[in-house]
């Protein structure tokens, strides 16, 4: 009976160590996996951040690129970065066997974005030595439009010069009253005519051929004396009125002419003058005064 008796107590004794041991294992594999599962969130917490701060980068490269295809390139990885992230706040923290793969999945987007931004590099600095040589081509440019601007206004300026070189000059003008018997008198009312005497100075820069001599007769009221108000020459990029003209074959040698104006009009007296034109420039004027 004792016997039967000990061997109850020891297997009660053997039931208590074994459920005290079963529980203590039971107690400790709780405590591990709540830390596994810490661990876990925390690697979610991180592995979410790096996923952001990958977004990130992606988002402020794709601001610095200009290139179509690039920047679509890089929106299409930036949304993927984003669809991950989205799938990681819904896996599980114990689901360790895809948290794993979406750090993988990291480092293949980290390793393809390091990629594009090489590629940025490269054509940041393929611009930067674009840039730099359109700056030196526009300054080539700006100098050598200088240069032709220069020179076309020294080709105008010479144009001038010969221009100015090549026009014929009037001197020793001589303007007469004539009577009927061709001499000279200083009484209106007998002239029948004017003489207008002046030598065209030589010239020889001045293009020989044909010349048209146009001569005005300002009267003392500034009216020129015409015959035609159809009789007009162009001065100074106007049609004015002359009195007479006179073709002549200028050789540029000196060349006196010699010009009459037939008086059909009144005459008053007072201050006259006497323009001479040709080639469309003023090339010498004349004043005078008739009395009664």
């Amino acid at each position: 009976m004792k016997n039967k008796q000990f061997l109850w107590i020891i297997f009660v004794v053997v039931l208590v160590i074994i459920v005290a041991a079963a529980g203590f294992y039971i107690y400790r594999q709780q405590g591990q996996m709540k830390d596994l599962q810490q661990q876990s969130e925390l690697v979610k917490e991180e592995l979410s951040d790096e996923y952001n701060d990958l977004i990130i980068d992606y988002e402020g490269f794709r601001m610095k690129v200009s290139n179509d295809s690039l920047v679509a390139k890089l929106e299409t990885e930036q949304m993927k970065v984003q669809r991950l992230q989205d799938e990681l706040r819904t896996v599980k923290a114990t689901d360790t066997k895809r948290i794993n793969e979406l750090k993988k999945e990291l480092e293949t987007l980290r390793a393809i974005l390091r990629n594009y931004v090489q590629q940025i590099d490269s054509l940041n600095r393929i611009n930067e030595q674009l840039t730099s040589e359109n700056r030196q081509v526009t300054a080539k440019y700006q100098q050598a439009s200088q240069t032709a601007s220069q020179l076309a206004k020294e080709k105008e300026q010479l144009k001038e010069t010969v221009q100015l070189a090549s026009k014929l000059d009037a001197s020793n003008i001589t303007v007469n009253g004539l009577n009927d018997k061709n001499k000279a008198t200083d009484q209106i009312k007998k002239m029948v005519k004017i003489e207008v005497r002046f030598i065209i100075n030589k010239n020889i820069t001045a293009p020989p051929g044909e010349k048209i001599i146009y001569i005005r007769i300002m009267k003392p009221d500034d009216d020129v004396l015409i015959k035609s108000l159809g009789n007009v020459f162009t001065y100074e990029g106007k049609e004015i009125n002359y009195s007479v003209k006179r073709t002549i074959e200028y050789e540029g040698e000196e060349l006196p002419v010699t010009i009459y104006w037939n008086i059909e009009e009144y005459l008053s007296p007072g201050m006259y003058r006497v323009d001479i034109f040709a080639d469309g420039n003023l090339i010498g004027k004349k004043t005078f005064k008739w009395d009664k």
